[in-house]
């Protein structure tokens, strides 16, 4: 047996290579992973290696980087007694090594499953290799021996002690505290675990995770039966929640004996509590994934509660992957705040609700409020706030009429806008009430001297402003308080009038995106039991988004807003990018190019990022003072917790990188 490995040893395997600043984290942090189950005959090394070198190829081939197989694939998971024949045991280091040759032109790294005798013992291990070299022997620490299994029978756990020993003409290092480093992509630093190693109450992964570990693998052999499949998800996406990691599961398939047991080759690639993709049981598919290291690290960097890194009792083995950049295989959703799933939208739908209609009725309760005031427009924003406060009113028993909506009409109103808002507060029963504004913002320019034919930013937030004023001083007339309409996105981009629309006593749309916003009032058009609400409702879907400030024209509307500030959808895609993932521009850019690849060029895609990263900078401080409001998502801009940035802060950094060399 060689000596253990010195810390000082340690030091020198781990020292990585200088790496080019541009590739830094090759192409952003992505990475293109495969979990892969191939055909295997028990016992039969040859067999299996040769099917092994085919998968290893055909992945090298659709280039990706790191693919991974079942535990103890080269002689099958199933071998029983035959664990201890001398005669499996050669055959495998022999496939082995023939595996190693053939792979030192092949670019990806790879991990497989073998029994591996050392010393006086027998070990359930993972190989790792790369270009020909084994980069480590992983042994599994948990051996299960109860129900179906009786590995103890055969194998030895892992000692904790790391060494080096020799295999396959090699010196190798062996153990469990091993992490595998890329040279070329510092984010990538791989842990191997086996099986029941992840079913245990303190898994290996979250030592290797707190020591930097950002992809686990799982060799596993996990039998079939039933629910055993929503199980497995369910552990493998979890794991990778905790530990903000991507995890990697290749399951043994259909090639084991089927004596007791059924193997289905359920492989699984999640990451950050995400599935990205899997195999259906029995499919004889191989998964394929495209992990994102960067998103890894930025979620540990944002989680103060995860440790700190710990490499201590780990070696640090550095391996070389080629600079390329990374095709991004999988679908980037448009609207990464909405579920694509029907019925998965339908129940965030109504949890959206339930969370708003609470905090607005905690906070009629405890200032015991006789009513609310809230502005409505016949736009989206205030008829989901409105829908909120009808909501909350049922919810406390109170009649609807304690609701008082006011429609303030002034030179951009239309008789559309003002006909829906008509509509729906009759359909609903709140109170409803018309002041026009037209008269006193009349007598605002003439004081100030201002010419009401120029339609500037004054004719605009001057309406804006007797708008609120209204609503705070009527809001005092009827004993209550005026409820916000404001969304998440205006919040970014700054699209409100500072003391206008800005201000209100509670903001329930708070941190709701607009385009969130419209599938909440679509939920309710779709689900709501009066025909003359969800008629009212989709025509109000159907309006153009518009503050309503500058005069009509033949009674349409005039000002749009996403000609003025840019579409939603794509706003809505940098602010979910920037504020919960803290990507760069550059790779946010390089993401809606993928995301709306036929819906915008990319000279419309910088464009519109450009103003909405100068927007977000320059608008800081109206998110630094807004009201209260309830918070229903990861993304939230209240100064109060989850938002603190200075109103004064340069964005030239962020313009800067989107000029750096994609």
């Amino acid at each position: 047996m060689r000596p253990s490995m010195s810390p000082s040893r340690c030091m020198a395997m781990a020292t990585l290579n200088p790496v080019i600043t541009e590739y830094q984290t090759m192409k952003f942090g992505f990475l293109q992973t495969a979990a892969c189950t191939p055909d295997l005959k028990v016992a039969d090394c040859r067999y299996n290696a040769d099917q092994i070198l085919k998968e290893m190829k055909a992945v090298a081939e659709e280039g990706t980087l790191l693919a991974i197989f079942p535990e103890l694939c080269l002689t099958g998971y199933t071998c029983g007694d035959l664990f201890l024949q001398d005669a499996l045991l050669q055959g495998c280091e022999r496939e082995l090594t023939r595996i190693l040759k053939q792979s030192e032109t092949l670019e990806p790294v790879f991990i497989l499953g073998l029994p591996l005798r050392h010393g006086q013992k027998l070990y359930n291990v993972a190989a790792v290799i790369s270009r020909g070299k084994l980069l480590g022997l992983v042994p599994k620490t948990n051996i299960p021996n109860y129900a179906e299994f009786n590995e103890l029978r055969y194998f030895t756990p892992a000692s904790a002690e790391n060494q080096l020993i020799q295999y396959c003409g090699q010196e190798v290092p062996f153990g469990t505290g091993l992490l595998f480093c890329c040279d070329e992509m510092p984010l990538l630093r791989l842990a191997v675990e086996i099986c029941e190693d992840l079913g245990v109450p303190v898994p290996p992964s979250a030592q290797a995770a707190a020591a930097g570990a950002t992809v686990i693998v799982n060799l596993s052999a996990s039998d079939e039966i039933v629910g055993k499949d929503d199980y497995r998800r369910r552990l493998v996406t979890g794991q990778s929640g905790k530990l903000c990691c991507a995890y990697l599961y290749a399951d043994a398939g259909s090639g084991e004996s089927t004596t007791d047991l059924v193997f289905s080759g359920h492989n699984l690639i999640a990451q950050n509590g995400r599935l990205l993709g899997e195999s259906a049981p029995f499919s004889g598919e191989r998964c394929t994934a495209v992990i994102d290291l960067e998103e890894c690290v930025n979620e540990r960097r944002r989680m103060n509660t995860f440790p700190a890194d710990c490499e201590g009792v780990y070696n640090l083995i550095p391996f070389s992957l080629p600079l390329r950049q990374t095709r991004l295989r999988q679908p980037i959703r448009r609207n990464p705040f909405i579920p694509e799933d029907g019925r998965i939208l339908a129940e965030r739908c109504e949890k959206i609700l339930a969370i708003q209609s609470a905090g607005l009725r905690k906070r009629i309760t405890h200032v015991n409020a006789a009513s609310v005031v809230i502005g409505v427009s016949g736009g989206l924003d205030s008829t989901l706030a409105l829908l909120v406060c009808v909501r909350a009113m049922r919810e406390l028993k109170r009649p609807l009429s304690d609701i008082v909506a006011v429609t303030m009409p002034a030179f951009g109103t239309t008789r559309r806008t003002r006909n829906n808002v008509v509509n729906l507060c009759r359909a609903l029963g709140v109170t409803l009430r018309e002041i026009n504004i037209t008269r006193t913002v009349k007598s605002h320019f003439k004081d100030l001297d201002h010419d009401p034919e120029q339609h500037d930013v004054l004719f605009e937030n001057a309406q804006a402003r007797e708008r609120t004023q209204v609503l705070m001083d009527l809001s005092h007339q009827v004993k209550g308080f005026v409820v916000g309409t404001g969304d998440l996105s205006e919040l970014a981009l700054g699209w409100a009038t500072y003391n206008g629309d800005h201000m209100s006593m509670y903001g329930v749309n708070a941190s709701i995106p607009k385009t969130l916003v419209r599938y909440l009032v679509s939920f309710f058009a779709e689900t709501d039991s009066n025909p003359k609400i969800r008629k009212t409702l989709k025509d109000i879907l159907a309006t153009p988004v518009s503050p309503e400030l500058l005069p009509a024209k033949e009674g349409q509307i005039t000002q749009l807003t996403e000609s003025l500030i840019g579409p939603y959808e794509l706003h809505d895609f940098f602010l979910y990018y920037l504020v919960r993932r803290n990507f760069s521009p550059q790779k946010i850019k390089r993401m809606a190019m993928t995301a709306f690849e036929g819906a915008y060029q990319e000279a419309d895609i910088d464009h519109w990022l450009i103003v909405f990263l100068k927007r977000f900078f320059n608008n800081q401080f109206k998110r630094s003072c807004i009201p209260d409001g309830p918070k229903v998502g990861t993304v939230s801009f209240s100064p109060r917790g989850d938002w603190r940035m200075p109103s004064d802060a340069m964005v030239s950094e962020w313009l800067a990188s989107l000029e750096m060399k994609s």
